[in-house]
């Protein structure tokens, strides 16, 4: 089976995050997107994801890398697809990396593009709290 595009998409992502390529990164998320900075605290909107994601890189001291483990895709109505994968945090100091299995909701645009509207790289461990 063919990846899925989405991969590709959300691994360009990573790459901007890794990179502490914060304009960049924007450009995968829809305008009024959400992300789960860390359980009971979300960020809403371009301006403060972008906010967000500077806090994490310096709360990791700008040595962060992110990958992708496993990953399924599955595509609803509307132009809407849920994401469920393995995230890997590599943490310098660490031997082992931090694993998440995050939940992503992606919209498709009028224009076309898979656009992120819902990043909870926590996924349903939310409900543990």
């Amino acid at each position: 089976m063919a990846e899925h595009e989405l991969r590709q998409l959300i691994e360009a992502a990573d790459r901007a995050i890794t990179a502490e390529d914060f304009d960049g990164l924007m450009e995968f998320y829809a305008d009024d997107a959400t992300l789960v900075v860390k359980p009971g605290l979300n960020a809403t909107g371009k301006t403060q994801i972008r906010k967000a994601f500077v806090a994490i890189a310096a709360h990791f001291k700008n040595a962060l890398k992110v990958r992708q483990g496993r990953m399924q895709v599955i595509e609803g109505a509307d132009n809407t697809a849920l994401v469920l994968m393995e995230t890997l945090l590599d943490v310098e100091g660490q031997a082992e990396p931090i694993v998440r299995r995050a939940t992503y909701v992606f919209r498709k645009s009028e224009a076309g593009r898979w656009l992120c509207a819902v990043d909870n790289s926590y996924g349903t461990s939310l409900l543990d709290g």
